[in-house]
C-alpha cells in the first residue's frame, strides 16, 4: 500500500521500515493526513504476520514538530460552528471523538502486539513525542541539538495523546509534572537519564539499532500493561504521593494564579490518571483535553503565540517587491549596554559586527560585555569555547567612524537625547555606503523627527529592541513617514537572521509597546499615590498574568530613566501631557532619596548585594504615600482588571492612531514585549474574547471611578455598538485573501 507522508518498505528479517516524509514541508507535524496513514499502517502490520516488528523515523532532519495547530484550531472551528447548530451535547461529543482520535491511534501502536521501535533522528516535541512514547522502544541518533518534550502548555494547550499518562508511567512524578508544566524540552542525555529513551547510538547505526532491538526479542508490550507494574514515584496514595501532589498544588497556584486551564487540567490528569488503568486514564485525559481545547484562553494562545508569531516570524509584514537584503555586516554606534547586546547577538547570528563609541576605552567596554554574555553561557555548558571564540572574532571595538564605510547596516544606540542623536547622525553620515540602512534603537522619540536630521530620510527606520536583548525575543519595528520599502525589508530580514520576532508600527511617542507598559507601571504609580499597600500592588499585578509587578518593572527599567521620559515629554508635549503627582513621586525617589531602581540597589525595593537575600519592598515607601487604604476594603478583582483594562484600551487607542495596522502584532508584541497576561492571547484579543460590549462597558466603569485614562477611544465604542471584534473588523491580510478567494 503506497502512503502520501510515509515510505513502507520491509526487509529480508520481516522488520517494516515507516519514514515519515511530508511532501513540501521542512518539518513533519502530525496533521490530518498523517494520523490516518499511521493508523492505516498500524493496521496493515498487525494483520500481516510475516512483519516481525516496525521501525518509525523520519526523513527530514527532524523526527516531528508536533500536531499541526491549524487542525486544532480548525476543531474548535468545527465546535463553535455544531454549538450554534446543534447544541452543547451534540457539538461536545464530536470535539471529544476527535481530539481522542490521536490518542487511540497511538494506544493502537502499544497494544499491536508487534514490537515497534522509533528511530529518533533529531528534534521530537509533542504529539511527535508522543508517538514514541506509544512505541515499545526508543533510540536516538547522536546529535547535541535534538530535544524532545512536550511544549503544549506554551500554547494554552497539554499533551492530549498520551503525554500525561505515559510519561509520570516512565519517571517520577516530580519530573514529569517538570515535563508537563513547563513544556521545557530536554537534551537527550537528560531523556536518557529519564528512561525517556533507552539508547544513543551514532547517526549511521540508528535504523540498525532499533531493527536489532526487534531480532533481539523486543518485547510487544508497554511496562504498564505488565502485570504488577509500578509507578515510578509509587501509587498516588502513598507517603510519596502525598509528599508529591499536595506540595505541587500549592506550587501550581504559585506559578499560575489559576490562570490557565491546560496546567490545571495537567494537575488532574496525572492525579487521576495514576489511580487508573491505563485505557481509563487515556479516556480521562481526552475529556480534559476536550475541555481545555474549547477554553477561550487555549484559542486565543493557539492564535497569538504559534499561528500568528509563525506569520510575523516568516515575514507576513515584508514588501514582497523588494529583493532579500544582504546584510553581511552591521555596525552599532553606543557600546553601552543596550548597544553591545544587539552587537552580541549580532555576531551570535554570524554577522560581523563594528562596535563603535565615543572612545576605545568605551568600546572596548562593550566588546568586554560581549564576552561575559558567552563566557557565561560557557560555564553553564550551554556553548562550547570553539563558539564563543569565533563570535567574538566577529566583534570589532573602535571609535573610528571610518569603519563604517563598508557596512551594510547601522543601527544608532547612544543615550536617548535628541541632540546627541542628531550630532551621531551628523558624524556617521560622511562614511555610510550610499545604500546603507540606517536604523534608531530610540525607545521613545519619534522616528520621523529624528529622521528630519538624516539626508535620506527613506533610508532611516526604526529598530527597537527590548532589554535584555539576549533574552528578550521582540524587535519593533518603526516606519517613519519617509520610510521605504527597502529599509522596512531590510530591517525585517535582519530580525529574521539574528532569530527574534518582529512587528511593524508607524510612528508615534512610545510607539506600540512603551505605550501599553507605561500605562501599566503608572497603573502602579497611581495605586501607590490611592494608598494601595506596595505589596498587594504588586501581587494583584502578578494575580492578573503580568510576569512582575509595576513597582518592580519600574526598578528594572530604572526611575531615574523613568524621570527623564517624564521630563522629555512634559518637555515636548506640555505640562497637560504628564501627572503631576506622579512625577512628584519620582523627583522624590530619584532627586531626594537617591532611588534610581535595581542598578543602584534602590528603588520601590531594596536590593542585596548579590547572592545575599531576596529583595524587599523598602520599609520607607509609606511615608511617601498621601493615604493609605485598609486592604479589606479593596476589591482583589478590581485592581488585576484595572491592570489589565489600562494596557487593552491603550492598544486600542494605537489601532485608532494608526501606529498598530496589523491585529496580530499587538497580540504577539504585547505578549513578547511587556509580558501581557499569556492566557488572553494579548492586549486586543483580550478585548475580543471579553467581547467589545462588555470592555467598553467595564472601561466607562473605570473612567467614572479613576479618570480619563480609561476613556475608550472613539473607535473601540462604535465596534461596541455594532458588536464588531477587532480581529473581525481588521483582519490579517491572508485571511483577507482567503475571504476574497471564496
Amino acid at each position: 500500500m503506497a502512503y502520501k507522508n510515509f515510505k513502507f518498505e520491509t526487509d529480508a528479517d520481516g522488520i517494516a521500515l515507516v519514514t515519515w516524509d511530508i511532501p513540501g514541508r521542512s518539518m513533519n507535524v502530525l496533521d490530518e493526513t498523517s494520523i490516518n496513514e499511521i493508523e492505516a499502517i498500524v493496521k496493515q502490520t498487525t494483520e500481516d504476520a510475516a512483519i516481525k516488528g516496525v521501525v518509525i523515523t523520519s526523513a527530514k532532519e527532524a523526527f516531528c514538530a508536533g500536531a499541526d495547530l491549524t487542525m486544532l484550531e480548525g476543531m474548535s472551528r468545527t465546535y463553535a460552528q455544531l454549538l450554534k447548530e446543534k447544541g452543547e451535547v451534540a457539538a461536545n461529543q464530536v470535539l471529544f471523538e476527535q481530539s481522542r482520535r490521536f490518542s487511540q491511534v497511538f494506544r493502537s501502536i502499544e497494544i499491536s502486539g508487534k514490537p515497534w521501535a522509533a528511530a529518533i533522528n533529531g528534534l521530537a516535541l509533542g504529539g511527535g513525542f508522543e508517538i514514541t512514547l506509544s512505541c515499545h522502544y526508543r533510540v536516538a541518533a547522536e546529535n547535541p541539538k535534538t530535544r524532545l518534550g512536550l511544549p503544549e502548555i506554551k500554547v494554552g494547550l497539554f499533551p492530549g495523546a498520551g503525554g500525561t499518562q505515559r510519561v509520570p508511567r516512565i519517571v517520577p512524578p516530580q519530573d514529569a509534572m517538570q515535563l508537563l508544566l513547563k513544556g521545557e524540552a530536554v537534551n537527550l542525555a537528560k531523556a536518557k537519564a529519564l528512561n525517556l529513551i533507552h539508547a544513543i547510538v551514532p547517526a549511521a547505526d540508528m535504523i540498525k539499532a532499533a531493527k536489532d532491538w526487534i531480532k533481539g526479542g523486543g518485547k510487544a508490550v508497554a511496562p504498564w500493561d505488565e502485570k504488577g507494574f509500578k509507578l515510578p514515584g509509587g501509587p498516588v496514595f502513598s507517603k510519596a504521593g502525598m509528599q508529591m501532589f499536595p506540595a505541587g498544588n500549592a506550587i501550581y497556584r504559585r506559578e499560575t494564579y489559576d490562570n490557565y486551564p491546560a496546567a490545571r487540567a495537567i494537575m488532574s490528569c496525572v492525579y487521576e490518571g495514576l489511580q487508573l488503568p491505563i485505557d481509563a486514564a487515556l479516556r480521562v485525559e481526552s475529556r480534559y483535553f476536550t475541555q481545555v481545547l474549547r477554553s477561550k484562553e487555549a484559542a486565543a494562545m493557539i492564535r497569538s503565540l504559534f499561528l500568528s508569531m509563525q506569520e510575523l516570524n516568516k515575514g507576513a509584514r515584508r514588501p514582497a517587491n523588494v529583493p532579500p537584503a544582504r546584510i553581511r555586516k552591521l555596525a552599532v554606534i553606543g557600546a553601552g549596554f543596550m548597544g553591545a547586546s544587539v552587537g552580541y547577538v549580532s555576531a551570535r547570528a554570524g554577522l560581523d559586527v563594528v562596535l563603535i563609541d565615543r572612545d576605545q576605552e568605551s568600546a572596548d567596554k562593550g566588546k568586554a560585555h560581549a564576552k561575559s554574555v558567552i563566557d557565561g553561557l560557557v560555564a553553564k555548558g550551554r556553548a562550547k569555547q570553539p563558539e564563543a571564540d569565533a563570535i567574538m572574532s566577529r566583534i570589532t571595538a573602535t571609535a573610528d567612524y571610518a569603519a563604517l564605510g563598508d557596512c551594510d547596516l547601522v543601527i544608532e544606540a547612544v543615550f536617548e537625547d535628541r541632540k546627541v542623536k542628531a550630532d551621531t547622525f551628523a558624524k556617521a553620515q560622511q562614511y555610510l555606503k550610499p545604500d546603507v540602512i540606517f536604523a534608531s534603537n530610540t525607545s521613545t522619540l519619534p522616528i520621523t523627527s529624528l529622521a528630519e536630521s538624516f539626508k535620506d530620510q527613506g533610508r532611516f527606520i526604526g529598530i527597537h529592541f527590548f532589554s535584555p536583548v539576549e533574552k528578550m525575543m521582540l524587535v519593533e519595528i518603526i516606519l517613519g513617514k519617509n520610510t521605504a520599502d527597502p529599509a522596512l525589508a531590510a530591517a525585517l530580514d535582519y530580525v529574521r537572521v539574528i532569530g527574534k520576532t518582529p512587528i511593524v508600527v508607524n510612528d508615534s511617542r512610545g510607539f506600540y509597546a512603551n505605550r501599553c507598559v507605561g500605562r501599566y507601571i503608572a497603573e502602579g504609580n497611581e495605586m501607590f499615590l490611592e494608598g494601595v499597600p506596595p505589596a498587594m500592588i504588586e501581587n494583584t499585578a502578578k494575580m492578573a498574568g503580568m510576569p512582575v509587578g509595576p513597582l518592580s518593572l519600574s526598578d528594572e527599567v530604572a526611575l531615574d530613566l523613568g524621570l527623564k521620559v517624564i521630563k522629555a515629554t512634559e518637555a515636548d508635549l506640555g505640562p497637560n501631557s504628564i501627572n503631576p503627582d506622579q512625577k512628584k513621586l519620582m523627583v522624590e525617589l530619584v532627586e531626594k532619596q537617591n532611588r534610581l531602581g535595581r542598578k543602584n540597589g534602590k528603588g520601590f525595593y531594596d536590593y542585596p548585594e548579590k547572592g545575599k537575600g531576596q529583595k524587599s519592598l523598602w520599609p520607607g515607601l509609606a511615608d511617601l504615600q498621601p493615604k493609605k487604604l485598609d486592604p479589606d476594603t479593596l476589591q482583589v478583582e478590581e485592581l488585576k482588571q484595572r491592570f489589565l483594562v489600562v494596557q487593552a484600551v491603550e492598544a486600542a487607542r494605537t489601532v485608532e492612531d494608526n501606529v498598530i495596522t496589523d491585529m496580530r502584532e499587538a497580540d504577539v508584541g504585547s505578549i513578547l514585549g511587556f509580558g501581557f497576561a499569556p492566557f488572553t492571547g494579548g492586549t486586543l484579543s483580550y478585548i475580543d474574547f471579553m467581547g467589545t460590549k462588555k470592555f467598553v462597558e467595564l472601561c466607562h466603569k473605570f473612567e467614572a471611578k479613576y479618570g480619563s485614562r480609561f476613556t475608550p477611544p472613539q473607535l473601540l465604542v462604535e465596534m461596541a455598538a455594532k458588536g464588531e471584534t477587532f480581529y473581525g473588523r481588521f483582519p490579517p491580510k491572508k485571511q483577507v485573501a482567503a475571504q476574497a478567494a471564496e
